[in-house]
């Protein structure tokens, strides 16, 4: 299962983040799901402090932050890499 936190909602509908990018991170996290494999696409682990591991996955200029939990996938993050680090944090 693929969930958007409201962020990533929000961004979408006041038109902040295109949908054609959305599309793009929407089929890849719906792969994701399907085949549970993170060696599809360019995903790399990034360091954090916290007990939960979380991935970004690029798609040109663009990134998208998520985690794994229970087998669901969490996106907390769409935007341009300038942008997307920051919002993480």
């Amino acid at each position: 299962m693929v969930l958007y936190e409201e962020n990533v909602k929000k961004a979408i509908s006041k038109g902040t983040l295109q949908k054609a990018v959305f599309a793009k991170f929407n089929n890849v996290f719906i792969a994701l799901d399907a085949t549970h494999d993170l060696s599809l696409f360019d995903i790399k682990k990034l360091k954090s402090s916290g007990k939960r591991a979380y991935y970004r996955v690029r798609k040109g200029k663009y990134r998208a932050i998520f985690y794994i939990e229970d087998n669901s996938y969490y996106v907390i993050s769409i935007a341009k890499r300038e942008e997307v680090y920051n919002k993480w944090e």
